[in-house]
């Protein structure tokens, strides 16, 4: 398994009403519901890592006008269009979107939306398609990509690293099995074809978690991702700072009071161009403190991180609502926010 941005993710009758369940969630369109909050049900529930794409959002922000007739050099424009607003580091599909689009039927170009989940037992992109999708074309085009097709139509459409390679360009390994739920309107990919297979079954569902909660407090988010509180404080941890960074920020966690360790944290564009950042914690006592202390980190200096966290954000509201603490930030100059804090050593959500 790797780890990275793209690395880095009663029988019968129960089975029954989980899948219809499955399927209501992307019929009902007025659900108070965000749509990331919606999709991290499909996640498998061991997954430590999300990544999420409003791909309409993002294509509406950018002023895109693509189509199923696109070329994947469009798309790839685009693409970097949505890169220069830091609104295309959460994919895992970018450096795959131009043979996607020529070659496999879909891509950010035509896609709704993207969650991609990773975990120690594997990784799953779930991919939203829009009202009026054509799944015979995008059927076609497995077929002549060299998928195996499946005997049902639930299936899982075969390729492997070895028929990836085939095709003209690039393809992430997440894409070399693939299920289609034309019901639910759900593509699916995995580089592990029995995990894809098992989806329905390893299926976080409606779970009211840490993970859930930061996700929650996002709201609605072009971009964004979420991790839970373990792989927060791997991903995130000041450890991977060097030394001299590392006394530096312990210097400052004790001036600003001391944090407590996080059971979830997420990271996500709003529209106009801010971040979000939803910090859980496991109490509403530790909630108040750390939005207090870590106020205090996000507007100083971020050993680890070089510079200063104000020479990126500005920092606006910090509140505490029960276990979350929110933080709104509003990116200095175009700064890069959401891809910059998502990775290395972020001093203000140290463990």
């Amino acid at each position: 398994m790797r780890w990275s941005r793209r690395r880095w993710l009663a029988v019968g009758a129960v089975v029954v009403v989980v899948v219809a369940a499955l399927v209501v969630l992307w019929v009902v369109r007025d659900d108070e519901r965000s749509r990331l909050d919606l999709a991290l049900e499909l996640a498998p529930e061991s997954s430590q890592r999300f990544s999420w794409t409003d791909w309409s959002a993002v294509r509406d922000d950018v002023g895109a006008d693509l189509s199923v007739d696109s070329s994947g050099e469009d798309v790839d424009a685009f693409l970097l269009d949505a890169y220069d607003r830091d609104l295309s580091s959460t994919t895992a599909l970018d450096e795959s979107a131009a043979t996607t689009q020529d070659e496999l039927g879909f891509s950010p170009a035509t896609i709704d939306w993207e969650l991609f989940a990773q975990g120690e037992d594997g990784a799953l992109v779930a991919m939203g398609l829009p009202d009026g999708f054509d799944y015979d074309r995008l059927r076609d085009h497995l077929r002549d990509a060299g998928f195996d097709e499946p005997s049902d139509d639930d299936g899982v459409w075969f390729a492997g690293a070895d028929g990836l390679e085939r095709l003209s360009g690039p393809v992430t390994p997440e894409l070399g099995a693939l299920a289609i739920d034309e019901d639910a309107g759900i593509l699916y990919g995995s580089d592990d074809r029995g995990y894809l297979d098992e989806r329905d079954d390893l299926a976080r569902g409606d779970r009211d978690d840490p993970v859930a909660r930061a996700a929650a407090s996002l709201g609605t988010t072009p971009g964004a991702v979420v991790y839970t509180g373990d792989h927060a404080c791997g991903e995130l941890a000041m450890g991977q700072a060097d030394p001299t960074e590392r006394t530096r920020g312990a210097e400052l966690i004790e001036q600003a009071g001391g944090v407590h360790p996080l059971t979830a944290f997420a990271m996500g564009a709003e529209p106009g161009g801010d971040v979000r950042v939803a910090l859980v914690l496991d109490s509403d006592d530790q909630a108040r403190a750390d939005a207090d202390s870590r106020s205090q980190l996000a507007a100083g200096p971020a050993p680890g991180q070089g510079g200063t966290f104000p020479e990126r954000f500005e920092l606006g509201k910090v509140t505490a609502d029960g276990t979350v603490v929110t933080m709104e930030l509003a990116p200095v100059d175009d700064s890069p926010v959401l891809s910059d804090l998502t990775t290395g050593p972020v001093l203000f959500a140290a463990c």
